[in-house]
């Protein structure tokens, strides 16, 4: 029998694992073999989680500790994530089948999370109000609000439990997080980091189990004040509305159909470039991806070409081998999925120019590959350039000029990013403006930054993680009033 690594969860500072005995197996999407297991966790331990972080919240060293301090412990997670970047991206690799190459950029990257809200722990300032009563001194402070739920996907997992991990510290919150019962083995082994930074016991903890059963519980918990989730559409309305329900605040950084505008004068190298990048790397199991490509139709037939000829050469294998360009997805569930929607593709009559099935390869037999697929004359209304697939499938789609571009790129349910290439800075500015959509690149895709706000327009979420304006989202406003009159005035009149 293979032997099996096993990670444990942190629940009040110390191992857990859980009360039902049961464990998650982690398979290898390259293999098509288990590797790790997990706690399966219950509604119980959701419980001893939550209680854990809100005695850590209410008293103890953490609610005593000043900005400053946080800010150093911050730091410090951030020279420890440093430190076992490579450990920590090669557990990643082999949780979710993304290239090392990009993992561990992603790892060497996140420090930098840690490090800016450390600095900014300390930078969180209410003021002093004018008033038009003379008597009454008036200020705000902003106060944390309390134990939040980090929910997180498989596709990055520690990347994007990062961008809400180091603002809700930052704040003062304290966190139970849940990551995907899929790839939750680099979470696991990032709270050892956090216990060896010298967070006080309960400020951080783990969940590990089904969503189903753990994250509903989680979000309707009454100790939990807000709940920040990245996952599909569909989950993030369920936890929505049961955060309505229960009147918590929530961030939700949800799905994508993102547009990748490529009009005549771009420059066209940059451009096959960037469609590339927007759609096969990390296999298109990106919320960002660039899944359907816009492109002029005086330029039609050349981008289209060259971006078949460009993905034909991707090299798919092993992704803990540097050489490999194009991994295998994640889950088979998600293989499934997306070898269903090339099928819905064909059967709506668009023209497969690229791919559409299992690669042939027998070294790549046992994992859940899918070929990088391209689709040419698509038309908006296709279910393929309307749904998200969350694979390697690009739909490419003609448009005449900018107010049709424009047209297409906006008629979505979907706003979480848009690229686009030209080379007339007058356009990048009118189509920067006139796209609904969280983000826009110009000729860029796929670019995020620890100081740039990252979320979604219409169905693509509720809030911003990233930036400034993420600390924002883990603090509430507080206002007083101080009488400095002689007495206090008639008792049945509004002040």
């Amino acid at each position: 029998m293979t032997h099996l690594t096993r990670f444990l969860n942190q629940i009040g500072g110390r191992p857990y694992e859980s009360t039902t005995g049961r464990w998650l197996r982690s398979t290898n999407p390259f293999t098509g073999q288990d590797w790790a297991e997990v706690p399966l966790c219950g509604k119980d331990d959701v419980e001893t989680a939550v209680e854990a972080a809100h005695l850590a919240f209410t008293r103890g060293p953490w609610p005593s500790l000043n900005p400053s301090g946080r800010g150093k412990l911050l730091r410090r997670l951030g020279d420890l994530v440093a430190r076992d970047a490579e450990k920590l991206a090669t557990i990643e690799v082999k949780d979710n089948g993304k290239l090392i190459a990009e993992m561990l950029g992603q790892l060497r990257y996140i420090p930098e999370w840690f490090y800016y809200f450390g600095g900014l722990a300390d930078k969180i300032e209410g003021g002093v109000l004018p008033s038009d009563k003379t008597d009454v001194f008036a200020f705000t402070k902003q106060e944390p609000l309390g134990v939040v739920v980090a929910i997180t996907p498989w596709n990055s997992p520690l990347l994007l439990l990062t961008w809400k991990l180091a603002p809700a510290l930052a704040a003062g919150n304290t966190v139970v997080i849940k990551p995907s019962e899929f790839t939750s083995c680099s979470t696991l082994a990032l709270m050892d980091l956090i216990k060896e930074a010298g967070f006080p016991n309960g400020v951080v903890n783990t969940v590990t189990g089904l969503g189903s059963e753990i994250g509903a519980a989680l979000v309707e918990h009454p100790k939990v004040a807000k709940v920040a989730f990245t996952g599909g559409d569909t989950t993030g309305a369920a936890v929505y509305s049961e955060a309505a329900r229960h009147i918590k605040h929530v961030t939700l950084e949800l799905g994508g159909k993102s547009p990748n505008i490529i009009f005549a004068d771009a420059k066209i190298d940059d451009a096959v470039k960037g469609a590339i990048s927007g759609i096969f790397a990390a296999s298109g199991q990106t919320c960002i991806a660039g899944s359907r490509l816009l492109v002029q139709r005086s330029v039609y037939d050349e981008v289209s070409a060259r971006v078949v000829d460009f993905a034909r050469s991707a090299r798919l294998g092993n992704p803990l081998d540097g050489a490999t360009q194009v991994g295998p997805i994640t889950t088979q569930q998600q293989q499934e999925k997306v070898l269903h929607y090339i099928d819905i593709g064909r059967g709506e009559g668009a023209r497969c120019l690229l791919g559409g099935g299992r690669p042939s390869a027998p070294e790549l037999a046992q994992g859940w590959f899918v070929e990088p697929t391209i689709f040419g004359d698509v038309s908006n209304n296709m279910r393929i350039a309307r749904e998200e697939i969350f694979g390697p499938v690009l739909s490419i789609i003609p448009f005449e000029d900018e107010v049709e571009a424009i047209a297409i790129a906006n008629d979505s349910i979907y706003g979480l990013a848009c690229g686009v290439w030209t080379s007339n800075i007058r356009r990048s500015f009118a189509m920067a403006n006139a796209i609904r959509a969280g983000t826009v690149w110009v000729n860029t895709y796929r670019a995020v930054s620890f100081m740039a706000p990252f979320g979604g327009y219409k169905k693509s979420g509720i809030g911003r993680e990233n930036g400034q304006a993420a600390i924002n989202e883990y603090l509430q406003t507080k206002c007083i009033w101080i009488n400095l009159g002689e007495s206090v005035p008639n008792p049945f009149v509004l002040r």
